[in-house]
């Protein structure tokens, strides 16, 4: 483990792990929707506008989810809603294991949303709160890394599965592997604490209602923060979710590769966004959070326009996976950290939610635009038009924004 990693408390670490868990299981349920889309397009009938409606009716839910969250977790704590989150979206990913059409797949998606959008709003702002200043950046930018690790224990279980069984049962036993992240809860309830921020506004808490709390979010000092939070969200998660979404049908049916040569381009593309995650943590917390954001927003923005839009031998579409991975990663990586410093901690969680959650539901909308406009503009050009706009929007948005690096975290606005 990295030099920084051995400044911790014991407690701290303990944190950090229950958090980068939670993100690594959380991630893994969510990309085996993507990984099943190909069969359920055969199996189903379903259409590529009916996938990205899920995809993106999951991502809505999340957004509603992670506002809730973010309010509870003011509320009775960033730990309790972390464990009530990991629960929900176990249970529902298990329960899209038995649905039988488009519409009852709808459903149990969306509803695991809400669990997934909640993860981040407690998950994110604890560990924010409970390292120190200097290693913020890196320590949450780590914790974000879980989601390729979860991302590549799904293209492990899309690799074995698919390759045992059958396509009509591999898909259902995907889901039922969802269910495992339940387990992580029960470690939680004897070894993770409420962070110290948390408790330390138990007077405001006292003294307000949960809709005062949210409420606050908008008052005109913290205005301002939060639209541009929620901006950068949108066009992070906007570009993120599109290649998380269809970078799996696009190698099956643009470039027709196999199961097992689409798990190689997979893993190319989740080991640069591993490496984004973790390269970019640290390039926060030396050069500052708006920095970062703008550098990996234009490399993020012209290498998903090279991967789809020029005709590129095989060889060095597979080599281009990883600069792709990196630089939409890279975005999001600092965003936990940034977010944590933007807000006071009585609203903290709300803000933070709120802002993450928001641009997530605005995000969210570009698989399903991806989907539309792909029977008119075709898979590679939509992928590369879409995810390129959400780029420049995080490239715009980090003009404005305020620098954060090494700053205090205040306990009131």
């Amino acid at each position: 483990m990295q030099p920084w990693y051995s400044t911790m408390a014991p407690a701290q670490r303990r944190t950090f792990w229950a958090c980068f868990l939670g993100w690594v299981l959380d991630a893994m349920d969510v990309q085996f929707f993507a990984f099943v889309i190909p069969t359920l397009l055969t199996a189903w009938g379903m259409t590529k506008a009916q996938a990205g409606v899920i995809g993106t009716s999951a991502l809505v839910s999340s957004a509603i989810g992670g506002v809730i969250a973010g309010v509870l977790a003011d509320r009775i704590g960033r730990v309790a809603v972390l464990k009530l989150a990991i629960l929900w979206f176990s249970l529902f990913t298990g329960l899209s294991a038995f649905t039988n059409s488009f519409h009852e797949l709808l459903i149990t998606r969306s509803l695991q949303g809400l669990g997934f959008g909640g993860e981040w709003a407690a998950g994110a702002i604890l560990i924010g709160e409970v390292v120190d200043k200097r290693i913020r950046g890196r320590a949450v930018g780590t914790v974000q890394s879980g989601w390729p690790v979860g991302y590549a224990l799904a293209a492990l279980a899309y690799w074995s599965l698919f390759g045992l069984l059958p396509e009509h049962m591999a898909w259902r036993v995907m889901f039922l592997i969802g269910l495992l992240p339940g387990l992580l809860v029960l470690w939680m309830r004897r070894n993770i604490d409420e962070s110290e921020a948390f408790q330390a506004a138990a007077t405001f808490r006292k003294n307000s209602n949960s809709f005062g709390t949210f409420a606050r979010i908008f008052a005109p000092n913290v205005l301002s923060r939060t639209l541009l939070a929620s901006l950068m969200a949108a066009g992070a998660l906007g570009g993120n979710y599109t290649i998380l979404t269809w970078l799996v049908t696009y190698l099956r049916e643009t470039q027709s590769l196999t199961v097992n040569l689409t798990t190689l381009y997979l893993g190319v593309n989740i080991f640069g966004s591993f490496c984004g995650y973790i390269g970019m943590a640290y390039l926060s917390d030396a050069i500052g959070r708006r920095w970062t954001f703008a550098l990996s927003a234009l490399g993020a923005a012209l290498t998903v326009l090279a991967y789809t839009r020029l005709q590129l031998p095989m060889t060095t579409l597979l080599i281009l996976g990883f600069p792709l991975g990196l630089f939409q990663s890279g975005i999001v990586s600092g965003m936990g950290a940034c977010f944590t410093e933007l807000f006071p901690a009585e609203i903290r969680a709300s803000a933070g939610g709120f802002s993450y959650n928001f641009g997530r539901g605005i995000g969210s909308l570009v698989p399903a635009a991806v989907g539309i406009t792909s029977a008119s503009l075709g898979l590679a050009k939509s992928i590369g038009i879409w995810a390129a706009l959400s780029y420049v929007l995080v490239l715009i948005v980090a003009v404005f924004l305020p620098e954060t690096r090494n700053m205090e975290l205040e306990s009131h606005v």
